[in-house]
């Protein structure tokens, strides 16, 4: 069947980043000075197992962003004409989560739906009781046989998913090599995951693992298609954070004077608007202008797009003072020092040494402020959508689950699954981002660079 590929502003900017990361890695594998505090991270068991993690999350997030639109059926002599529906390779994968929607809440495991009916029984009469869902369990004849089905499944699927971590074990331990204890490390946490990841595939074909929302969603599905939208905002709003920060820092702090002033005013006027208020106001202002421009748009996807990229924006816009402040203390640091005064001295310019002296060595705090950024970026996606100023409503994100799970917290009975399956997801990745930026804090601290070279 044909399809016609789609190209996102969102995965474009997940490309860019893709092929600087790409470009980075070969040229610090080419600079043994740069490859050194990686390998320092390398050597950290926390930092690997939380590596381990994040990759999993990422390549979800790559195979969301990937995507297409599948043709429609074609009358003879007709032109090809294509789904308004853009869906993503990850969306194939899980085709069954995706179309195997009930007619409302359903729990984990369940088999029937979260709230009575009415309906007849055997003899014609009308009862009030809960209906069986139409795919959740459905090849079970009697309840009683879920408990037992269930724990065959994960048996099943848990034992199918050890032996390709096994296997996965087997072929990176002939090929890679690591410390002794970050490689026990990093072993039993990947013969951990297949094990659940095989129990969570092979359940969640006959089941709903996490339940259905309020129009019977696979709140799983929801939950994985989370991710990419978190990913996005930690990681594309560093191309608007980084060169703000960048430049005026290292300019605020090189050149000193006038120049030094008008940047301080700058981000000392940002930092004393409420951040919240500021965003919010900006939000406002940018979907006012995609929907008095809606014919922009011919897909419902990419306004959805359009509105996350803007997000992005502001979120880079309004963030970008803190590191800003760092690289300025930084710089005023660096020129002062006798190798810049000496390159001042015998008439280098300013851009030379700028790009050949300061630069390079304030990488290190850049680095470590974009991957602790990460985390506060994701949960502010979270808060943002969570008041009604964040991402696009129809555009799936922690933060859009939450607002909508909140509804549910307090009826009877509660529905608590929605909100724990959001929350819990977005604390596995934030914390596996977390220990992972307090490795490469450790890593490129050059206290410990001084510790080394004098041992």
């Amino acid at each position: 069947m044909s399809f016609q590929l789609v190209f996102l502003w969102s995965d474009k900017l997940i490309f860019l980043l893709l092929a600087a990361a790409g470009v980075a890695a070969w040229y610090v594998r080419r600079h043994e000075h740069l490859l050194l505090p990686w390998r320092r991270v390398a050597r950290s068991s926390v930092a690997m197992v939380s590596l381990l993690v994040l990759s999993l999350f990422l390549a979800v997030g790559l195979l969301d962003t990937l995507h297409f639109r599948m043709a429609l059926p074609q009358t003879s002599g007709g032109e090809k004409v294509y789904s308004p529906e853009v869906l993503s390779v990850f969306d194939k994968l899980v085709d069954p989560l995706r179309t195997h929607t009930e007619k409302t809440y359903s729990e984990p495991f369940a088999l029937t739906l979260y709230a009575k009916e009415s309906m007849p029984d055997a003899q014609g009469n009308v009862v009030r009781d809960y209906p069986r869902l139409q795919y959740g369990g459905a090849h079970l004849t009697d309840v009683s046989q879920r408990d037992a089905d269930v724990l065959k499944r994960a048996l099943v699927g848990g034992g199918l998913g050890l032996l390709v971590g096994l296997l996965s074990f087997y072929l990176s331990h002939r090929t890679l090599h690591c410390a002794s204890g970050c490689d026990r490390a990093v072993s039993s946490a990947t013969l951990i995951l297949t094990t659940l990841i095989g129990a969570v595939v092979s359940l969640a074909t006959v089941y709903h693992v996490l339940g259905t929302d309020k129009v019977g969603q696979d709140v799983l599905y929801l939950s994985l298609k989370s991710i990419r939208t978190g990913l996005i905002i930690g990681t594309v709003t560093t191309l608007v954070t980084l060169p703000l920060a960048l430049f005026l820092g290292v300019a605020a702090g090189y050149f000193r004077g006038w120049v030094d002033d008008v940047i301080q005013y700058i981000y000392t006027v940002l930092s004393s608007i409420p951040s919240v208020l500021l965003i919010a106001a900006m939000v406002l202002m940018m979907q006012m202008f995609i929907d008095q421009h809606a014919d922009w748009f011919d897909l419902e996807a990419k306004r959805a797009d359009a509105r996350l990229v803007c997000l992005c924006l502001i979120l880079g816009i309004t963030s970008w003072t803190s590191l800003c402040r760092l690289l300025r203390g930084e710089t005023l640091k660096l020129r002062e020092m006798e190798y810049i005064q000496a390159a001042q001295s015998f008439g280098v310019s300013s851009l030379r040494i700028l790009t050949r002296h300061i630069m390079p060595n304030v990488m290190h705090i850049v680095l470590i402020a974009l991957v602790m950024d990460f985390s506060a970026l994701v949960l502010a996606e979270a808060v943002l959508s969570y008041i009604g100023v964040g991402v696009d409503p129809s555009m799936i994100s922690f933060g859009t689950m939450i607002n909508a799970a909140r509804l549910e917290m307090g009826r009877e009975p509660m529905v608590w699954w929605a909100l724990a399956a959001a929350f819990g997801f977005m604390l596995v990745l934030v914390l596996a981002a977390n220990l992972f930026a307090d490795a490469v804090r450790d890593a490129f601290d050059p206290r410990l660079n001084r510790t080394e070279n004098a041992t």
